[in-house]
């Protein structure tokens, strides 16, 4: 157990590994520490992801946009963050800060990389999810997940779920702030159906990776009961709704490689490959 008085040094050095689970890819340092190049598929939109919910609100977004019969087509690539797969020349040379999702668009020649940065990128290219007549709106809540989601995932989702000591302090400073934004949330979508309004956006498959999850009880072991978010009626019916729409569906399989068998997908190369997992699920329970 560390030592809860800890005083920090005048000079703070990196002399050991930490970050609990996480503590093999946590540097202070950036760039590639391996020579490895990225595949490329045959479609012009290239993907390079897991499916945390970062990478889930790309792939939500591609799948939305297929599904709504735009030409976008796409190659989503596995990145196994646990293996240091992010810390590639090749990733790096696409993402500079060695973080998932990233994406290169050879149509225009253009890299994307921070998710809300692709959300956006893809929304302008297709014309779709982001309205001009709301387009402000959308961006607010946009970045007010970009801001927020930190909270939650590396405050809260760490110190509940991953950091190696329990911590009272960490652990309740978190939860009060994970509280505050449900409340955000659920006060906002009392009088709308999506989160911006009458339509859905890319605000809502932004947010709804982290906080609709959140809900549901799939992320970091219990914190569902430990949030209480049954209190949240309004974000259980708009992540009900989100939740059941046959892209999200698909889109949260992209690139899983955990949770039950039925909905891991470590790759996709076409709309048929998802067939084909559907088709391998009585094998995959044996």
């Amino acid at each position: 157990m560390g030592d809860p008085t800890y005083t920090p040094p005048k000079v703070w050095t990196w002399d050991q590994e930490s970050g609990g689970k996480f503590a093999s890819i946590n540097r202070p340092v950036a760039g590639p520490t391996q020579d490895k190049d990225l595949p490329q598929g045959d479609h012009p939109l290239q993907l390079y992801s897991l499916a945390t919910p970062n990478g889930v609100k790309v792939t939500v977004m591609l799948e939305e946009l297929l599904e709504a019969g735009h030409d976008a087509e796409y190659d989503a690539w596995l990145i196994d963050i646990g293996a240091g797969d992010q810390f590639g020349s090749g990733f790096v040379g696409l993402n500079p800060n060695s973080k998932i999702p990233a994406m290169f668009d050879h149509s225009t020649g253009t890299r994307v990389f921070e998710s809300g940065s692709i959300l956006v990128y893809l929304a302008e290219k297709y014309g779709t999810f982001l309205p001009a007549e709301n387009r402000a709106e959308v961006i607010n809540w946009l970045f007010w997940q970009m801001g927020a989601a930190p909270f939650l995932g590396g405050g809260f989702g760490h110190f509940y779920a991953y950091a190696p000591e329990k911590y009272e302090y960490p652990i309740n400073r978190y939860a009060m702030e994970v509280k505050r934004q449900l409340d955000v949330l659920n006060r906002e979508l009392a009088g709308k159906r999506f989160i911006a309004g009458d339509d859905y956006s890319i605000a809502d498959m932004a947010i709804w990776p982290w906080y609709g999850v959140l809900v549901q009880g799939k992320i970091y072991n219990d914190a569902g009961t430990f949030l209480a978010v049954d209190e949240y009626r309004n974000i259980r019916r708009w992540t009900d709704e989100i939740a059941a729409r046959p892209a999200v569906i698909r889109g949260r399989m992209v690139n899983r490689v955990s949770g039950p068998l039925e909905e891991q997908l470590r790759e996709r190369h076409a709309a048929s490959d998802f067939r084909m997992r559907t088709q391998d699920k009585p094998a995959a329970a044996e």
